[in-house]
C-alpha cells in the first residue's frame, strides 16, 4: 500500500485538527458484570486538508478532546495527510510524558481514524479500497443483552437480531454484580438459548467479573447450552488466569478490548491467553495499530475480532485475512446511527463496506448531531 499521492497530485498538508464531544443517553439503562451507565460519550476528531475533512472518533471520557487539541493537533498540523503512520508515530512520541494508555490512546485513535478517512477522501477512494480488501462482506454478531435488561427486553433484542435481521451470532452480558449473581447468570443464559434457534451461535461476556475457578465451573454449564465464546471471563490483565481457563474449557476464550498499545497484544498472545484476539481501533491507536494487532494475531495462527464501534471497523476488518467477526454493539450502533449519515445495513449478519461508492469510511456528521454536542 503506497502512502504517496498518485501522479499529478502533490502531498496535502494537514491544515487543521479539532475535536468535539457528544453525549447520548441510552435508550434503556445498560450494564454488564462490573459497570452500569445511562449515557455514552463519543469524542469526534476532525482533520482537514485540500478542502476535505476526515472524521474519526473514540468512546470514553470527554477529556480526550482536550488531548486532541492540546497535545495532538500541534504535531499533526502541517504533516502530509498521506503519511498516516508517520502521523501516528508523531502523536505517540508527543504524549510520552502525558501517559499513552487510557484516554490519551483514545485521542490518538480518533485522530488516526480521521486521518485515514481524510487520506481516502483526498484520493477519492472508499477506505476499504485504499487498504486493500480481503473480503467483500464482514461477518458480525449482535451484542448487548445487558445485565440491566429484564427477561422480556433480552428476549426482544435477541429475536430482533436473529429473526428481524438474520444475524446468526448473538452475545449477552453475564457476571452480574461482579460474579455474585451466578444463578441469575445461568438463568439468563438458558433464557437466551431458548430465545434463539439451535443454529444461532450464543456468546457471553463477563467483563472480567469472575475468578478463574468460578469461570471454569460456570463453563460446564455454558457448554451444555452450546455457548461457543467466553469473553473476558476474568480481567484481561490476568493473563495467567485467562491462560488457565482457556486450557480447561471447551468454548473459545477471547479478550483484548483494553489493549492501548501493540506490546499489550504481544504479551497476551505470548501468554497463550486467548483463542481469538480482540482489538478496538478506537482505543489501541487507530486503524494503524489495529492492522498491526491483526498481523500479530495472524503470526500466532489466531483470528482477530473487532470490539465495538462497528462503523469504524468495517473497512479495516474487510482488509485482513484472519478476521473472525465485528461486534454489532447495540449501544454504539444506536449512537453512530444518531450522529452520522451513512450507517451500514446488518441484514443477513454481514456488513458490506462500499468499495466503489462513498470515499473514506462513508460516514458524515448528520444534521441532528448538534443536539447531542456537549463540548
Amino acid at each position: 500500500m503506497s502512502t504517496h499521492p498518485p501522479p499529478g497530485r502533490t502531498a496535502q498538508p494537514v491544515e487543521h485538527v479539532e475535536a468535539a464531544v457528544f453525549t447520548i443517553p441510552t435508550d434503556l439503562p445498560e450494564g454488564d458484570g462490573t459497570l452500569t451507565w445511562s449515557s455514552t460519550t463519543l469524542i469526534l476528531a476532525r482533520a482537514r486538508a485540500g478542502g476535505l475533512e476526515g472524521l474519526g472518533y473514540t468512546y470514553g471520557a470527554a477529556a480526550a478532546a482536550d488531548v486532541i487539541t492540546t497535545h495532538l493537533a500541534p504535531v499533526i498540523t502541517g504533516q502530509s495527510a498521506f503519511d498516516v503512520p508517520a502521523a501516528n508515530e508523531a502523536m505517540t512520541r508527543a504524549v510520552r510524558n502525558a501517559g499513552r494508555p487510557g484516554l490519551v490512546a483514545g485521542a490518538i485513535s480518533a485522530v488516526d481514524i480521521a486521518l485515514w478517512d481524510l487520506k481516502a477522501r483526498l484520493l477519492g477512494l472508499p477506505l476499504v479500497a485504499l487498504l486493500g480488501a480481503c473480503r467483500a462482506k464482514v461477518p458480525i454478531y449482535g451484542s448487548g443483552g445487558f445485565t440491566t435488561y429484564d427477561d422480556q427486553q433480552q428476549d426482544r433484542q435477541l429475536r430482533h437480531w436473529c429473526e428481524g435481521q438474520g444475524i446468526p451470532r448473538v452475545k449477552i452480558k453475564i457476571g452480574e454484580s461482579w460474579g455474585r449473581e451466578e444463578e441469575r447468570d445461568r438463568e439468563r443464559v438458558a433464557q437466551a438459548r431458548a430465545s434463539i434457534s439451535e443454529d444461532t451461535q450464543l456468546f457471553v461476556d463477563a467483563n472480567g467479573a469472575y475468578s478463574p475457578k468460578q469461570a471454569v465451573r460456570l463453563a460446564a454449564f455454558l457448554a451444555d447450552h452450546d455457548v461457543t465464546w467466553f469473553e473476558e471471563p476474568v480481567s484481561s490483565d490476568d493473563l495467567a488466569g485467562l491462560s488457565h481457563i482457556r486450557a480447561q474449557v471447551t468454548c473459545d476464550v477471547a479478550a483484548g478490548e483494553y489493549g492501548y498499545t501493540l506490546p499489550y497484544f504481544r504479551h497476551m498472545l505470548a501468554a497463550a491467553a486467548v483463542d481469538c484476539l480482540q482489538a478496538d481501533a478506537t482505543r489501541c491507536g487507530g486503524i494503524t495499530v489495529w492492522l498491526r494487532a491483526a498481523a500479530l494475531a495472524e503470526a500466532s495462527c489466531l483470528e482477530i475480532s473487532s470490539h465495538c464501534a462497528p462503523h469504524v471497523h468495517a473497512h479495516p476488518a474487510a482488509a485482513v485475512p484472519n478476521l473472525r467477526h465485528v461486534e454489532w454493539f447495540h449501544d454504539h450502533v444506536r449512537v453512530e446511527s444518531l450522529l452520522f449519515d451513512g450507517a451500514l445495513d446488518p441484514t443477513g449478519g454481514r456488513l458490506r463496506p462500499p468499495a466503489d461508492q462513498r470515499p473514506g469510511h462513508g460516514l458524515t456528521l448528520s444534521a441532528g448531531a448538534e443536539q447531542y454536542r456537549t463540548a
